[in-house]
């Protein structure tokens, strides 16, 4: 992912979001709405999360540290972890409560007009955000679904801000839908039962950032695409003749950790291994510029060995099962 196009949506729904969550604020302060005052916390959430985003994208670019020798490209996934979790939760608790407490206890909405204007306003600048994101998105998504780019993306940055913002979105027309159904009925639990959906739609969100943020943060192997990249990159046929087995993992959305055991000739001296190794690395960058890790252990090809198959017991450090991703 371009950090670059991440922080272009991160920065656009940042100021969306504190533009929407001002004018939600004095709606609520005007007419009572609950709905408006969900919708407001969950706006100011929204720009909390955009907040630890950019303070991530931040961390993460420190140098590496003989503390920290592989760096800090994993900032980014944890305070997506955060954004996820704290804020979203927060949000979508508050929202529950709220409605619940609408529910029980209605009202008639004054000046209705303040949440109704507010409303359109909201839903055409979280438009603007969303749209945005979706533009810095298409540049890297190629032929995946959005579910699928959503769950495979390795940078946690734009994923967050598209469901930020499609769950803003759904969130601002059960709003609306609450406002409108109050008004034309004169029945304030309306207004509590939009509070209540906005809710359960944030904690949704909440559960599946979660889940995809805890992935990440875990360890997530490169593409599949990469992976075959890499694997045509390091086997050039003459001194290298094969690749045993092999891991990656990104120690950051940007930056890949490749080990691998490769075959060479059982007749090549030291140096002929060192220059067939030092040429590996460089086929495997030019392929893959984020490998920035590559640790290549020489080896001899042993049909027996490899007859052993995948089993790790068999054969320690030999290749794991196939991913998900």
């Amino acid at each position: 992912m371009s950090a670059s196009g991440g922080a272009k949506a991160i920065v656009a729904a940042l100021a969306a979001n504190l533009a929407i969550a001002v004018s939600k604020f004095v709606a609520f302060l005007f007419s009572g709405s609950s709905s408006m005052l969900a919708e407001a916390v969950h706006s100011l959430a929204d720009s909390g999360n955009q907040f630890l985003l950019l303070i991530g994208g931040k961390k993460a670019q420190r140098e590496a540290t003989p503390q920290h020798p592989f760096g800090y490209g994993r900032e980014r996934y944890i305070y997506a972890f955060l954004v996820s979790i704290v804020l979203f939760s927060v949000g979508g608790m508050f929202a529950v409560y709220e409605g619940y407490e609408k529910i029980k206890h209605p009202h008639e909405l004054e000046h209705w007009y303040w949440p109704v204007g507010v409303l359109v306003f909201a839903i055409i600048a979280e438009g603007f955000s969303f749209r945005t994101a979706i533009k810095e998105s298409n540049q890297l998504r190629g032929k995946l679904s959005w579910g699928q780019f959503i769950k495979r993306a390795k940078a946690p940055e734009l994923p967050v801000v598209l469901l930020e913002d499609f769950g803003a979105l759904i969130g601002l027309v059960l709003a609306l839908f609450g406002v409108g159904l109050t008004l034309a009925t004169g029945e304030g639990v309306w207004d509590g039962i939009g509070t209540l959906c906005i809710g359960l739609l944030l904690i949704a969100i909440a559960i599946v950032l979660a889940l995809e943020t805890k992935s990440l943060l875990l360890g997530e192997a490169a593409g599949t695409d990469e992976v075959r990249k890499i694997e045509e990159a390091v086997v050039d046929g003459e001194t290298v003749t094969g690749l045993i087995h092999m891991r990656t993992l990104h120690l950051g959305p940007e930056e890949l950790l490749v080990a691998a055991k490769i075959a060479v000739q059982h007749d090549d001296t030291a140096a002929e291994v060192a220059r067939a190794i030092d040429a590996a690395e460089s086929r495997i960058r030019a392929a893959v510029p984020i490998a920035r890790v590559i640790y290549l252990e020489p080896d001899i090809y042993s049909e027996a060995e490899a007859a052993k198959g995948p089993d790790r017991e068999a054969t320690p450090g030999g290749p794991a099962p196939a991913a998900d991703h």
